[in-house]
């Protein structure tokens, strides 16, 4: 990638110490945003919104222990603004509005895979309700829209047509999600790791991929520099859930909040287990078997079907993935022009996707 004019070398000061850095940085300059558009809600689903954003508690008390995730949709927002050589502020409603696009389909997640807890805490529709639940999430998805419908200047038409194209490729994604659920583990049918790199691209770097480009879009990036971002942002989306399914199988529970081999349990279709079963040697063949069956994988099963996708190369083949991805996402930005220390800085949060344990 090329470096803007006029910038001239970068001291190291400049830069961020750490992608936790990075993050809080861009969530102190989003959160004023995102309070007032939660602020335009009826109390009731304003108190809902608080609490899937991590803000409350079902009393409506601020909730010290609560998480707000990583933040790091509003995050790319800003620093692609900062990128094509825009003040970070006018990324404003963008990073609020994939804020609110992320936190709307999580609480809408929850209740399609029934999961019980969320960031450690119970999830939206088990502290109010499946119906309450979902209309919070109808709620923020609007607040999301109107973010950025009300944006002053020539870009605000072109980034709403954005966001809602991206909404529907994250309901694309989600449905093809679910849809794997009931195709079978083998056979013509069956799902590949191809097959789930195109649903991963559309339910989770969809929207990565947009806040990347509504970020240089709102900073009044040509169109090629646009369009290179959204692509590098879905790739970094492929790379994320790529770790993630990882976490799922051996993330450290207390660490992410998760039961030990969570997602085997569940016999979701994740990567790791995906790239495990393309294998022909025994550990594939005996992991098909395992999770064929109907017995439920529990302790000693949940650990022999983990044990059999590590030597069945599902594991080393997925952390393999994440590493190409990244690269892809890289590789995206050659030849664009972009501020050296918004580079930096997004580097800082490549190394943390990858090597992140939560």
């Amino acid at each position: 990638m090329a470096v803007l004019p006029g910038r001239g070398p970068v001291p190291a000061s400049a830069v961020a110490g750490s992608a936790v850095e990075v993050l809080a940085r861009c969530r102190e300059l989003v959160r004023p945003g995102l309070v007032e558009a939660v602020g335009r809600l009826d109390p009731w689903t304003g108190e809902m919104a608080a609490y899937a954003l991590g803000w409350r508690d079902t009393s409506g008390d601020p909730d010290p222990a609560a998480s707000e995730g990583k933040g790091l949709r509003q995050a790319l927002a800003v620093l692609s603004a900062e990128a094509v050589g825009a003040d970070g502020k006018v990324a404003g409603p963008a990073a609020v509005a994939v804020e609110l696009v992320h936190a709307f389909s999580l609480v809408h997640d929850d209740i399609m895979d029934g999961d019980p807890v969320r960031r450690r805490r119970a999830a939206v529709w088990r502290s109010y309700g499946v119906g309450p639940a979902v209309l919070a999430g109808d709620a923020l998805h609007a607040l999301a829209v109107r973010s950025l419908a009300e944006t002053p200047g020539d870009r605000a038409p072109s980034a709403v047509r954005r966001l809602c194209l991206t909404l529907t490729l994250l309901v694309r994604g989600q449905a093809d999600d679910l849809r794997f659920e009931s195709l079978p583990w083998s056979g013509p049918t069956a799902v590949g790791p191809a097959g789930y790199r195109v649903m991963v691209e559309h339910k989770t770097g969809s929207l990565l991929g947009c806040a990347a480009a509504l970020g240089a879009e709102l900073g009044e990036a040509p169109a090629e520099t646009v369009t290179a971002l959204d692509r590098a942002g879905r790739h970094l989306g492929i790379s994320f859930q790529i770790v993630d399914d990882l976490l799922g199988i051996w993330g450290d529970p207390q660490v992410t909040g998760k039961p030990v081999h969570s997602d085997l349990r569940q016999r979701k279709k994740t990567y790791p287990v995906l790239a495990a079963l393309t294998g022909n040697g025994p550990a594939a063949r005996e992991l098909a078997v395992l999770l064929e069956g109907t017995e439920p994988l529990e302790g000693a099963a949940a650990s022999r079907a983990a044990l059999l996708v590590d030597e069945a190369g599902g594991r080393a083949a997925a952390r393999a993935e994440a590493r190409e991805q990244l690269n892809a996402a890289r590789a995206c930005l050659d030849g664009i022009r972009l501020d050296p220390v918004a580079v930096r800085e997004l580097e800082l949060l490549v190394g943390f996707l990858l090597d992140r344990t939560s």
